[in-house]
């Protein structure tokens, strides 16, 4: 029957099952790491978390995520630092890094800016907003 085929109901909820996507946390805090990574898994995607900046480094190295979200203030390297150390690296140079953090000034946000991120994520922060962002960046 011509005219029916393609019909969609509205209000039928759809699921979207994102295969593939590696999303990477670094934060230090393990409550912001597992808040986010219950988030997003339960959005579909693959989640690598990291302790600090170092650490984050090989996890990337290894695993390739396709979106990394790094908070600002953490021990031994800050996110800054973290964020030039990816941009610097030919391999990851065009992945996306988020700025994580509960600051929001205008200076933070240029210094995020300068460093090579793409934007900032204010803690809180919901699934939303980090998925939000995913769409944005990954393709």
């Amino acid at each position: 029957m011509p005219g029916i085929c393609g019909r969609v109901r509205f209000g039928e909820s759809k699921r979207v099952i994102r295969v593939s996507i590696k999303v990477m946390i670094i934060d230090d805090s393990n409550t912001i790491r597992r808040t986010a990574e219950a988030l997003l898994k339960k959005a579909g995607y693959e989640v690598l978390t990291a302790a600090d900046g170092f650490e984050a480094m090989s996890v990337i190295t290894d695993h390739r995520p396709d979106i990394i979200f790094v908070d600002i203030m953490m021990p031994r390297l800050d996110g800054y630092q973290t964020c030039r150390l990816i941009k610097n690296n030919k391999q990851f140079k065009g992945t996306p890094v988020i700025m994580l953090s509960s600051k929001d000034g205008l200076f933070d946000r240029a210094r995020g800016r300068i460093a090579g991120s793409q934007e900032h994520v204010n803690k809180p922060f919901t699934q939303e907003d980090l998925i939000g962002v995913i769409n944005k960046y990954v393709h």
